[in-house]
């Protein structure tokens, strides 16, 4: 039995994107007009509905002007969760929350930017230009020794979690492989037909040691769109609802954005199980009860320790636990099913929760079978969120 009033008390009953590209050629307004089109039409819910729009402190696409595009209607709710991918569930969460206590009806979250053929995240800090902010001033600390970029500060920690674990490269590239794998079946992936080896993996150039190319996920021009309703309305459409069943936002203790290198034990995102620890205790629910996972995987080697922090499996198990095959389709926790940002598209995870509802809908490319209950991360290594949705 749930034991969080928030727990069922709101559903996504729409998704919709843009393809997924390296090369739009459209603005980032039409990518998000069109996401967010679509994903009304697939909700079956008119665009003069909408009362509420949800985004990330980094979206280009201010919410009037979405609105005024797309042919809304009065907004009475908005917000902005900060953070970058950190904020992918933690959309959700405001639009979800704004559902249950009816502040608004029909809440839109959205996400879309020309990240390859527009500003790439991938290039750091190293071009963006001085100020004075308390943000730029803690960046001051990395930057200094080289550390510029998201590679090259994720880098720090893998080599940690190798020393303290015994992890490998090839540990991190089984979980590469399982993603390209599946997006090799997903039309929508960027990769689709192109699954990889772990020899490919070992192959590809590095990026900062110990990353390869292929730990990193890709950089996508595109846009996702989510339509968040009350349960009880949910059951009143044509599309199959997955209920929000926990929704939560984490920020661990002495948290810094990507680079946590001054805490006690860095091994470890403390912050993913804050959230973990939260959306069990809302949904009541267990890791037993979870049957599939979005797990966000910007970079392969943080796809560890997310499955430890989240129960299902203990500290320095992690490896062990996808070589044995739990990420794949018949594994214990069918992971990515759609190919995840390293196969599909970086979408700032938003494209993994529109894979969360096609799981519980039963009609995802890479369909387990018995799904009831997915639980869904977003960006790690930075304040972060997560979901669990399931079937109504």
């Amino acid at each position: 039995m749930a034991v969080s009033p928030l727990s069922g008390a709101a559903a996504i009953v729409g998704i919709g994107a843009t393809e997924f590209s390296k090369k739009s050629g459209r603005s980032e307004l039409q990518l998000a007009c069109e996401a967010v089109t679509a994903a009304l039409a697939d909700a079956g819910i008119d665009p003069g509905e909408v009362d509420g729009l949800t985004t990330f402190t980094m979206e280009t696409n201010g919410e009037i002007l979405v609105a005024r595009n797309c042919g809304l209607g009065e907004l009475k709710f908005f917000s902005r969760v900060g953070y970058g991918g950190g904020a992918a569930c933690a959309s959700v969460q405001q639009a979800a929350m704004a559902v249950a206590t009816g502040v608004a009806e029909v809440v839109v979250v959205y996400r879309a930017f020309n990240e390859r053929s527009g500003m790439r995240f991938g290039t750091g800090q190293h071009d963006r230009p001085m100020d004075s902010t308390a943000d730029r001033a803690a960046y001051a600390w990395l930057t200094p020794q080289g550390l510029a970029t998201p590679a090259q500060w994720v880098a720090m920690f893998a080599r940690r979690y190798m020393h303290q674990y015994g992890a490998t490269s090839e540990d991190f590239g089984r979980v590469a492989v399982v993603a390209r794998k599946h997006a090799a079946n997903n039309p929508a992936a960027w990769f689709y037909g192109k699954p990889i080896t772990l020899e490919d993996h070992q192959n590809s150039r590095w990026i900062a040691e110990p990353l390869h190319l292929l730990d990193c996920c890709q950089e996508t021009d595109g846009g996702q769109a989510l339509v968040v309703v009350s349960a009880e309305r949910a059951r009143k459409l044509s599309s199959a609802p997955a209920l929000i069943k926990g929704a939560a936002q984490g920020s661990g203790k002495d948290q810094h954005m990507m680079a946590s290198y001054y805490r006690p034990d860095i091994t470890g995102i403390p912050e993913m199980g804050l959230v973990g620890r939260q959306l069990y205790a809302q949904a009541g629910l267990s890791p037993d009860d979870v049957d599939a996972a979005i797990l966000y995987d910007h970079f392969t080697p943080l796809v560890l320790p997310q499955l430890e922090e989240l129960g299902f499996c203990a500290p320095g198990e992690a490896a062990a636990f996808i070589a044995d095959g739990n990420l794949e389709i018949g594994g214990r926790l069918p992971s990515n099913t759609h190919g995840g940002q390293v196969g599909e598209a970086y979408l700032h995870g938003v494209n993994g929760i529109a894979e969360a509802v096609r799981l519980i809908r039963g009609t995802s490319t890479n369909q387990p079978e018995g799904v009831e209950n997915v639980l869904v991360t977003a960006g790690t290594a930075v304040p972060t969120s997560g979901l669990i949705l399931g079937a109504a």
